[in-house]
């Protein structure tokens, strides 16, 4: 691994093994020897009358399947030496083992009537889904149930918020972290929403293999019945490659995410940096090579540069793949190659901010005297009460006071208070104010 040329099959391997099984060259060949199984037993149930023979048999292929190895990869990439065609490859291969299954009379229909993307833009749409159910979306949502865990842990500590960096009415530190909580679980939800779909058509299209060889069959519906069996479903018109429009927008909704948890590192970071959180101590850690006192923030610093290349990628895959001229070109397939890409940075992401999110320490102390040097912050609070209450030009007599170099202390609140011409028990109420309870709603769901 010292001689990756990526940190993702190098420093990072361990944190991006997963992806192997859906974006790796293996991974790509596999789904392929899928795709193209998964059509043959699809056209035995079709009721060819040339496939009839075959049908009763076509779990057996199954094994094709299921017995696929890195062997069997090894073997595809020695025909396609010969062949200088990935898609071929799979084909002879796959004919190479039904002859030991004793179906090689069968094997002229594998691949039968299809373009070698019908094949790819179904395999990669495939492998893209298994990996957002069965990978990514496990993983949003153990990140958003950490965050909640946290919200929910400080969702009573009073904080001083900062609008444009200026001291502002205090929030509570749980509420904060709540609000990435609502938006990653909106775009979750707009992510799930999205369709994922196949190209499955022939040359160009068309169906016009299909169509001439066996006009009996209604092959839109039977590529329909196909891709929906698949999970996928299926873009009616198409060039001899997908549109990418789905992609482009799940590519969109994935990079809408990441900006949520760039916002978020930041945050945090700030946070860090203004000691309203400690972080704890690995023993045999170094911060700094000089300076021994260091403790960097350096998950949330990892997971920012991460988010952001990942976000580059998706952003040229969005824009790119939706790209093609005339009925095709080879842009898409050399591009779809790198779709492991941006996940395998966005799963290294994930794990530095999760791993963040465990050596966070509140630091009550800080927060309590950050509240206490800002008493100015509930001048919002008397001149609201003070306009229900009917007292003339409160926002100015508010603004008077507390705008400028003045240093606003508990005792000049106190005392403007008592220089009001209003009731004893608005004063009261007034007095009743703090920065630490001027927190608006604090419960959390």
């Amino acid at each position: 691994m010292l001689k990756a040329i990526s940190p993702i099959d190098g420093r990072y391997h361990s944190r991006t093994t997963s992806l192997q099984s859906y974006f790796s060259e293996y991974a790509l060949i596999k789904y392929r020897v899928l795709v193209e199984i998964k059509y043959l037993q699809s056209l035995c149930e079709a009721d060819i009358e040339q496939l009839k023979e075959l049908k009763p048999h076509i779990a057996a292929l199954d094994s094709i399947i299921n017995e696929f190895n890195e062997a069997s990869a090894q073997r595809i990439k020695a025909i396609e030496a010969t062949t200088n065609h990935d898609v071929k490859a799979v084909e002879y291969y796959i004919k190479e083992e039904m002859e030991k299954l004793g179906y090689s009379q069968f094997g002229e229909w594998v691949h039968f009537a299809l373009t070698s993307q019908d094949i790819n833009n179904t395999a990669t749409p495939l492998s893209l889904k298994d990996y957002l159910t069965e990978v990514y979306q496990p993983a949003l949502r153990l990140l958003i149930t950490e965050l909640r865990d946290v919200a929910k842990r400080y969702e009573a500590i009073p904080m001083l918020a900062r609008t444009h960096g200026q001291p502002a009415s205090p929030t509570s530190v749980g509420k904060e972290f709540f609000v990435f909580v609502e938006r990653l679980q909106a775009q979750e939800e707009s992510l799930l929403a999205l369709p994922i779909k196949a190209k499955f058509g022939g040359a160009t299209g068309n169906f016009n293999a299909h169509k001439v060889s066996l006009p009996q069959i209604d092959w839109k519906l039977f590529a329909d019945q196909f891709v929906s069996s698949l999970g996928l479903s299926r873009s009616q018109y198409t060039t001899q490659i997908a549109h990418y429009d789905d992609l482009a927008a799940i590519m969109h909704n994935l990079s809408r995410i990441n900006t949520i948890l760039i916002d978020l590192a930041r945050d945090i970071w700030t946070y860090i940096s203004m000691d309203y959180f400690k972080q704890k101590v690995v023993k045999n850690e170094v911060g700094s090579s000089a300076m021994p006192h260091k403790v960097n923030p350096i998950d949330f610093e990892n997971a920012e540069g991460n988010l952001g290349l990942a976000n580059s990628l998706f952003s040229f895959l969005a824009t790119k793949l939706p790209i093609s001229r005339l009925q095709r070109d080879l842009t898409d397939s050399t591009v779809l190659r790198n779709l492991g890409v941006p996940f395998a940075h966005t799963a290294i992401a994930f794990s530095s901010i999760s791993k963040g999110l465990g050596k966070l320490e509140l630091n009550p102390t800080k927060l309590k005297q950050d509240l206490e040097d800002n008493w100015a912050t509930v001048a919002e609070a008397i001149q609201n009460i003070l306009r229900r209450e009917g007292y003339p030009k409160p926002y100015e007599a508010l603004k008077t006071l507390t705008r400028g170099n003045q240093i606003i202390t508990d005792t000049v609140i106190r005392n403007f208070i008592e220089s009001l011409d209003v009731q004893d028990d608005i004063k009261a109420e007034l007095r009743a104010i703090t920065p630490h309870n001027y927190v608006g709603y604090q419960n959390l769901p």
